[in-house]
């Protein structure tokens, strides 16, 4: 009895840690827990009191692990079983000869107990077979300007994004809008209420090489632009492409629908002093050259910008460009501040209109889902 008493002691004090994966240390420290994961850079153990605890994989002198853990080494290979250590090297248990043969260290580029290494299957399969609802995050800007008092203005601006991005190809939907009243004095005048969307779809056929195809759509009332409607696609090639860094330059071509209201205005030289201008409608192929960068100053803070340069191949001398830049600032996990700037500009533009429309806005940010830069 009191021996059964003793046994039932010693298994409660030393119990757990003999049924615990242990890290031994090139210091001769020992840590015991249960190993998560590790990617060849470092080990994730998660520990009773202390949490997770994070070492560095050119530290570890050894493992031995009470639970199932995969590895995966330098050649693909993929080994399953509880780890031993013997000679500085992993020895994987019921591993089929001769890849039971002992592993060095260096050779193991992941390692995960089975939970981890279940869930990163089922995301490298998602992965190789994406459904369409899958890998969607997008986000929402607003901005809102207002003035009382001797001037009375009111400006909104809302611009959304969605992306699905995989290794192979991304599909972004875009939208710009923006609205200005003065009713300083009476009547109020709109000055300015301009919607622009569209939709790219990129996919990759190199490493660095990519084709695209486009499709926007725009009006803008104050320069009686009732639709205009660009249908394109293109090369593309990513000169640089890193979790922190991006740059793409592209080029390719496109066709330009543009459709103008009638209209009258003002004429500052008399006679006449209303001059009347009809609907004109002006169909264009145009040549598509433009740049996208996008950067992370740090963990809360990106910066990410397009321009897109037509020149016009049926009217030489005619061009059109677009420039959009973002700056935002994450607050919350789902709420940032940004800075935007967003110009558009065409070298024709109606009778007693201007060519250029520049909104400089700022206000919040929503994301949803994962967003890319």
């Amino acid at each position: 009895m009191r021996r059964s008493l003793f046994c039932l002691l010693i298994l409660g004090i030393f119990g757990p840690a003999a049924f615990a994966d242990q890290v031994t240390l090139k210091n001769g420290d020992r840590l015991t827990g249960k190993i998560v994961s590790g990617d060849g850079k470092t080990l994730l153990l998660k520990t009773e009191f202390v949490g997770d605890v994070a070492i560095q994989w050119a530290a570890i002198a050894g493992i031995e692990s009470a639970e199932n853990l995969n590895l995966t080494l330098k050649d693909g290979t993929r080994l399953s079983g509880k780890v031993t250590t013997q000679d500085g090297k992993f020895v994987v248990a019921g591993a089929p000869t001769p890849s039971a043969a002992p592993t060095g260290k260096e050779n193991v580029v992941a390692l995960r107990n089975d939970a981890e290494q279940k869930a990163f299957d089922v995301a490298t399969d998602r992965m190789a077979h994406p459904k369409f609802t899958y890998f969607w995050g997008g986000l929402f800007d607003t901005g809102l300007a207002l003035t009382r008092g001797n001037s009375s203005t009111a400006t909104y601006t809302l611009s959304a994004k969605a992306v699905r991005a995989t290794p192979r190809d991304k599909i972004t939907l875009y939208s710009n809008y923006i609205y200005a009243e003065d009713s300083s004095t009476l009547p109020s005048r709109t000055t300015a209420n301009a919607i622009r969307a569209g939709i790219r779809g990129d996919y990759n056929v190199a490493s660095n090489l990519f084709v695209f195809s486009f499709a926007d759509y725009e009006t803008n009332q104050l320069q009686n632009l009732d639709l205009r409607q660009v249908y394109g696609g293109g090369f593309g090639y990513h000169v640089i492409k890193t979790n922190r860094n991006v740059f793409d330059i592209f080029g390719g071509g496109s066709y330009d629908h543009d459709a103008f209201g009638a209209y009258s205005y003002v004429n500052s030289a008399t006679p006449p002093q209303t001059i009347l201008v009809p609907a004109a409608v002006l169909n264009s192929a145009e040549a598509v050259i433009g740049e996208e960068f996008g950067t992370k100053f740090n963990k809360r803070t990106v910066l990410t910008e397009r321009l897109s340069l037509f020149p016009n191949l049926s009217h030489p001398g005619d061009y059109r460009f677009q420039f959009n830049s973002t700056l935002a600032t994450q607050l919350k996990v789902w709420l940032s501040w940004h800075l935007s700037l967003n110009d558009s500009y065409i070298s024709y533009p109606p009778p007693g209109r201007k060519a250029d429309d520049l909104i400089l806005s700022t206000g919040l940010r929503v994301t949803w889902g994962k967003t890319k830069l």
